[in-house]
């Protein structure tokens, strides 16, 4: 008789913690439907990306808190990140699109590192393309002013790569008709006749 009672005092406890669970698991589901989230106006690939910079930052601060990189340095980043923050959701909600281009943000003194060549700040236009790779998109100002472009997609480069050809290319020269002297020396070949 003991174990059978002590059966039934197991048998509840676990049917309490089985409840017990339920409720903290409807209530945190309930939570998290109810509270609206950042990036829900955007599709996946948008809100992947916005999740990858967030894991950016999480990075940075973390190398930040073990002082492993300098303070120029980690406020940097951070305003790197913010501005293609900025970029991103102005890009997903001017588009209304689910699609974001691979984008760089580079501040002034940095525009070596995309180009061999940095354009000057004054030729950068909005949509312009440079070394047929990068189009500038616009400036973020995120602590510092960000330059941002995106990169081209390879059929991108490979259209602006044949126009580009298709402008060296010589223009085919118009026939000149023959001058009224020379008028027999063009000839028609003959159709040659079986024997």
């Amino acid at each position: 008789m003991i174990q059978t009672g002590g059966l039934c005092v197991v048998r509840r406890l676990y049917a309490s913690a089985f409840l017990i669970l339920m409720l903290i698991t409807m209530a945190a589901t309930a939570r998290a439907q109810g509270a609206p989230d950042a990036d829900s106006e955007f599709g996946p690939v948008v809100r992947a990306y916005l999740g990858y910079l967030r894991s950016e930052q999480d990075v940075v601060d973390d190398r930040n808190s073990r002082h492993e990189i300098s303070a120029s340095y980690y406020r940097r980043n951070s305003n790197r990140i913010r501005a293609l923050r900025q970029m991103a959701i102005r890009i997903a909600r001017q588009s209304e699109n689910d699609y974001l281009p691979e984008l760089e943000a580079v501040a002034a003194n940095e525009l070596g590192n995309l180009f061999e060549k940095p354009p000057r700040l004054a030729a950068l236009q909005v949509g312009k393309v440079f070394s047929n790779t990068f189009r500038f998109l616009g400036t973020v100002r995120a602590g510092e002013i960000f330059y941002v472009f995106s990169r081209l997609d390879p059929y991108e480069q490979a259209e602006l790569l044949e126009q580009e050809k298709s402008k060296r290319a010589p223009a085919p020269q118009p026939r000149v008709p023959a001058a009224e002297g020379n008028a027999g020396a063009q000839t028609r070949s003959r159709r040659a006749n079986a024997p």
